[in-house]
């Protein structure tokens, strides 16, 4: 069993519309370029491959995909986009399901490692990771800082965003490293504000590099976002790649 919540079928189904901020071929563009120069002539891994916003276009530029995904619906959702024979998913959690073949990249993308509510598991991710790598190959997270630095002494409340149609903030648990991302979504015909929650165990960079070493991993490269931006003390997310040693 896996501590991550499983996204239900009304949550998959209304998922793309919700995120089609993140899916246009100019914001995917630098992600897709991203991941298909690590790629090379290899196979590429999706961790929670979801509804295929990322492994389908991947595919599409010609680069082998199989995806992992928890939550049957969402992978029904990927299957109206693309058959079995072209982008393979397999039913399990991304921490202990292993899929056949090897792999020249293991990706997991838009924060969702923290799906995973315990360091055991996401201990178990990255081993997971490594157990799919072939020698050279690479494990690629993409993962928010945890902005603590904006929590005043007593508060525990960050907003993330405040949109005409959404109103998103986490509230934190700093002793068990949990927070909890609330979402108030309008309905763009009734006009009333649909609640949402979900889970998340936050994780730092430097935590996150202790991991890959616990599985052999090597860090390789830490950029601010898909266009290589420096990683700096005021990113507020990191695009990280470790390397299995050769």
């Amino acid at each position: 069993m896996t501590s991550s919540e499983l996204w239900t079928r009304e949550t998959a189904d209304r998922y793309d519309t919700e995120e089609a901020g993140h899916s246009s071929a100019a914001v995917l563009a630098p992600t897709l370029d991203f991941l298909t120069a690590l790629a090379g002539d290899g196979r590429a891994l999706e961790f929670a491959v979801g509804t295929g916003r990322v492994g389908v276009p991947l595919r599409e530029r010609g680069v082998p995909v199989t995806g992992i995904e928890l939550s049957e619906h969402m992978a029904a959702v990927l299957r109206r986009k693309t058959d079995e024979d072209t982008l393979p998913v397999v039913i399990g959690d991304m921490a202990t399901t292993v899929v056949p073949g090897e792999f020249a990249l293991v990706y997991l993308v838009y924060n969702t490692i923290t799906n995973l509510l315990t360091q055991d598991e996401q201990v178990e991710c990255f081993r997971n990771a490594a157990r799919h790598l072939g020698p050279g190959g690479r494990f690629v997270v993409e993962l928010g800082v945890p902005p603590l630095r904006f929590l005043p002494l007593g508060q525990i409340a960050v907003p993330f965003d405040v949109a005409d149609r959404h109103l998103g903030f986490d509230t934190f648990d700093l002793a068990e490293q949990l927070l909890v991302s609330h979402h108030f979504t309008r309905d763009g015909d009734t006009g009333q504000y649909r609640r949402g929650a979900s889970r998340h165990r936050y994780a730092w960079p430097a935590e996150l590099d202790l991991m890959a070493r616990i599985a052999g991993l090597e860090l390789e490269r830490r950029v601010a976002d898909w266009d290589g931006t420096p990683f700096t003390d005021d990113s507020v997310k990191h695009i990280s790649v470790w390397r299995k040693p050769a």
